[in-house]
């Protein structure tokens, strides 16, 4: 099975995009799935059907499903949910608003990992294919189980050894499903921590960055791009959607066209060697069959799109004692051909007439440059602490 995540910023088309990816796919004959996990979900539009929260066939080999968290809980995590709301209750909270907070933090995300995880273990698909909700909340899926697992901990009124050892005398007393409530957490933790395996696994999973042309999205691609890398999730390809064409577009876009232009070539600039696909502002909304395929068309020129495209780690970052050492991948610089400067979480690397600048991880942002070594095709940097 391949598993292939779109992110991005919001608004740039990560929705068409992955639709249109699903719908090509299906034409080439994997059986597909793909998966809205954002909350405000679009993909019914796209496909101009109304989809819910289980898998809807779509067309030939295609499936649709817009997840939905109270659903998820309702089906498959009953005791879960009924746990949370008696102690929400317990804790003197209105009904309704305890039926609302029993969705953990996270669980919208979680339970994303959890159908996948599942239609994984059943071999149901041939690849699933995820939009995803905004670029933020993509990130918190690398820490969901450690971090669900600590609040949990903290909102229950029971230590986990009390829980063990007499949750099933709470549960008689009281009312309340401790102890079952507890074992399904522990059930979706392993499950978690299963998937976050499958998506580390670069020959099953692929993430594509979205972007447009544009100085804000270009700046929250590169941080997620930075982040995506560091956890060991492979992205094999960058989108840029929305471009306006010169010679196709009336001379009022002009101004426009040309700030494009720029930011166009920052962009391949930026990502280097990763593979980057433009797709022209087709002009007016793109939803429907016939605008997808003709999408989908444009953007792959005829490659299997549930193809790995690229697989190559762009840096690298150890713990070296109380500093870090950063291994930057840069196939085409040369010894003191360079310059470099750090300013807060940004490093500026100066080559001629080039310049390049990684977003670095927001924890070394009080971290200082203690040296730099050229070992090709690397760039080897040493960050020592700073004052505070």
């Amino acid at each position: 099975m391949r598993i292939i995540l779109f992110t991005g910023k919001g608004g740039v088309g990560k929705t068409t995009i992955a639709a249109a990816t699903a719908l090509q796919a299906a034409k080439n004959g994997y059986k597909t799935l793909v998966i809205s996990t954002d909350p405000a979900h679009s993909l019914s539009d796209a496909f101009d059907k109304i989809l819910g929260p289980e898998p809807l066939q779509v067309t030939e080999n295609l499936f649709a499903q817009e997840l939905d968290v109270y659903y998820s809980m309702k089906k498959y995590w009953g005791n879960i949910r009924q746990l949370m709301i008696t102690v929400f209750k317990w804790r003197g909270i209105q009904n309704a608003l305890a039926e609302e907070m029993s969705a953990l933090p996270g669980m919208e995300e979680a339970s994303a990992f959890l159908w996948i995880e599942k239609y994984y273990t059943e071999k149901a698909y041939d690849l699933i294919i995820i939009d995803s909700a905004p670029t933020g909340e993509t990130l918190t899926l690398l820490t969901l189980p450690q971090v669900t697992k600590w609040w949990v901990t903290k909102a229950l009124p029971l230590q986990r050894f009390a829980i063990k050892n007499v949750g099933r005398v709470a549960r008689l007393a009281t009312g309340i499903p401790v102890d079952r409530g507890y074992e399904e957490l522990e059930n979706i933790f392993e499950k978690l921590e299963n998937i976050q395996k499958i998506f580390s696994d670069p020959a099953i999973c692929s993430i594509r960055i979205v972007a447009n042309p544009e100085r804000m999205v270009i700046n929250e691609s590169k941080r997620a791009y930075t982040y995506l890398s560091l956890y060991g999730y492979n992205v094999d390809a960058l989108i840029v959607n929305r471009v306006w064409q010169a010679g196709k577009t009336p001379d009022v876009f002009k101004e426009l066209i040309d700030k494009q232009a720029i930011h166009l070539e920052e962009l391949k600039d930026i990502f280097g060697e990763l593979p980057y696909f433009e797709v022209p502002h087709m002009g007016t909304e793109v939803f429907g069959e016939e605008m997808l395929t003709q999408m989908a068309e444009i953007i792959y020129h005829g490659k299997d799109p549930v193809d790995v495209l690229y697989h190559e780690k762009p840096f690298d970052i150890k713990n070296k004692g109380n500093q870090y050492e950063m291994r930057i991948r840069l196939p085409f610089i040369e010894e003191g051909g360079y310059d470099l400067q750090k300013f807060g979480d940004e490093l500026v690397i100066q080559i001629k007439n080039r310049r390049k600048n990684v977003i670095l991880p927001r924890f070394v942002q009080f971290y200082e440059l203690a040296g730099h070594r050229l070992e090709k095709p690397w760039l080897v940097i040493d960050l020592k602490p700073g004052k505070i």
